[in-house]
């Protein structure tokens, strides 16, 4: 496709799956059909190869301080099913989008006329995790490092984006395997409201 990396093409793939609709209970694939692009050829792992467990390398939210969760993780029933293989987040137009984790930046540009920014994070094992975001105005080029909480660009309007309300789709892959972002939090940050010490009555 002429102006169009293998690289945009891989990250449409994916995103065009994190999309789709349908719950149920599982870990997300990308249908055979799709798994050649943008790497090598070879055998196919099993179902759920190297997909391990999540560490738990968040330290902080992409959006806001404790932001509304639009629509959580759904993985599909089957391994090539539909689900929704992400998280949308309630963020308004124009509102800083931070990397949950240090890593480094492995896409960031338009797809299918969105903003995307994808970032490998570091020190979760080999391939690594990555994260992704959309709609984003990215602020970071390809291959920049960045660390926890830096800002990786801002929301962009998107009318005709998949959510009732302005939100921000994070999603979470090892290679091809879809796995929930939310995982990437520790449990104080997915509490509703912060502890309270409070005072002592006589």
């Amino acid at each position: 496709m002429r102006g169009v990396t293998s690289a945009a093409v891989w990250v449409t793939v994916l995103l065009v799956l994190a999309c789709s609709s349908v719950g149920a209970a599982g870990a997300g694939r990308v249908p055979p059909e799709h798994r050649g692009a943008g790497r090598a050829s070879g055998p196919e792992p099993p179902p759920g190869a190297g997909q391990g467990r999540v560490p738990v390398v968040g330290r902080g939210w992409p959006v806001g301080v404790r932001p509304l969760v639009v629509r959580g993780w759904e993985p599909p029933a089957t391994e090539y099913g539909a689900g929704h293989r992400g998280v949308d987040l309630a963020a308004a137009p124009g509102s800083p989008v931070r990397a949950v984790a240090a890593g480094r930046v492995s896409f960031a540009g338009r797809v299918g006329g969105r903003g995307v920014v994808s970032v490998e994070l570091s020190g979760t094992g080999d391939p690594p995790l990555r994260t992704t975001y959309e709609p984003v105005r990215a602020a970071v080029k390809k291959g920049a490092r960045v660390t926890p909480g830096e800002p990786l660009g801002t929301v962009e309007p998107a009318s005709r984006f998949h959510c009732p309300t302005a939100c921000v789709h994070w999603g979470l892959l090892r290679e091809d395997v879809y796995l929930d972002p939310l995982s990437l939090l520790p449990p104080w940050l997915l509490s509703r409201a912060p502890s309270r010490l409070l005072p002592l009555t006589a």
